[in-house]
């Protein structure tokens, strides 16, 4: 996509069903995806199966003369125990990248909207039994808050864990902290209230899903555009923001920030792009009442602003 001066390419790395959606958005009514059953399937849930479908996928931007990647997905070789769909993968990304016109010396930013394990896994690279930064030029941009919390030094000051899955993701945030994230923090800038990239990318703070969690806000000429990370998993999010997905660190503060995002994308008309959605991975959206619509999704956005 081209928003104002912006070029907007999506690099996918994973692609498929994950596990059901009313495990993944447990609050969201079972009716709410029946009624929309016509366009939630085939891109983003499975009818037969209540399977929620997802992507892992690099958002770059090419901007004022910089290519800016927006998160970095899982990455290979990484040890995963609490996800074994993506323990140990091999799937090719540098390649894809670099079939985009990405390698990885030409990278100048890398956004990580947030710390989990599929946002930060191509941060870095395993070479001679270690980990070293895969965009060996680029300037890493990491909220302090994320930093902070799953620093494993300050682990004594998050919540006790209350499941067997919930001990199993603390012990998965240790390596992803330290394969993904520690190798890297000589090149990162951890920033705290808002980050300017370049005159046409901001970073601000969209807390509740961690509690660093970031989107990236694109103003150029008359296009807008916000990339909201996990602030959305599902469509269905849209359709009623109340209901936070079980990745969630706070569901309620992530409802209460993923509605005011919404509002403002639906009154300034800013193109949403969620990190995890498939198809065309974006979408403009409208009020409903005191919910959302999808008014058109990307690749029909693109088509009326050509």
């Amino acid at each position: 996509m081209q928003i104002g001066d912006v070029e907007v390419l999506k690099v996918v790395e994973w692609q498929g069903e994950i596990a059901p959606l009313r495990t993944s958005v447990p609050e969201s009514p079972a009716g709410l995806r029946r009624d929309n059953a016509s366009w939630l399937a085939p891109d983003h849930w499975n009818p037969e199966t209540d399977g929620y479908h997802a992507a892992v996928q690099t958002w770059v931007l090419r901007s004022e003369g910089q290519v800016v990647l927006v998160d970095t997905g899982v990455g290979d070789d990484r040890q995963r125990p609490q996800i074994p769909l993506f323990d140990h993968l091999k799937t090719g990304f540098l390649d894809r990248l670099a079939d985009a016109g990405v390698r990885t010396d030409d990278v100048d930013v890398v956004v990580n909207t947030h710390i989990h394990y599929d946002h930060v896994g191509w941060n870095t690279l395993l070479r001679n039994d270690e980990w070293v930064p895969a965009f060996p030029n680029a300037t890493y941009l990491i909220p302090r808050a994320d930093q902070t919390y799953f620093d494993p030094r300050n682990a004594h000051r998050r919540p006790a864990p209350r499941t067997e899955q919930e001990q199993l993701r603390r012990e998965s945030s240790l390596l992803v902290y330290a394969d993904s994230i520690a190798p890297i923090l000589g090149r990162a800038v951890l920033w705290e209230t808002s980050h300017r990239i370049d005159g046409n990318l901001t970073l601000e703070p969209a807390p509740g899903h961690t509690p660093g969690s970031a989107l990236v806000r694109l103003t150029s000429g008359a296009d807008r555009a916000v990339f909201v990370g996990d602030l959305l998993h599902s469509p269905v999010q849209i359709l009623d923001p109340r209901h936070s997905s079980c990745f969630c660190e706070d569901p309620r503060q992530a409802a209460a920030t993923r509605r005011s995002v919404l509002e403002r994308a639906a009154d300034n008309r800013e193109l949403v792009v969620p990190a995890h959605f498939a198809g065309p991975g974006a979408a403009e959206i409208r009020r409903d009442g005191s919910h959302f619509a999808i008014h058109r999704w990307a690749d029909t956005v693109a088509e009326c602003r050509n």
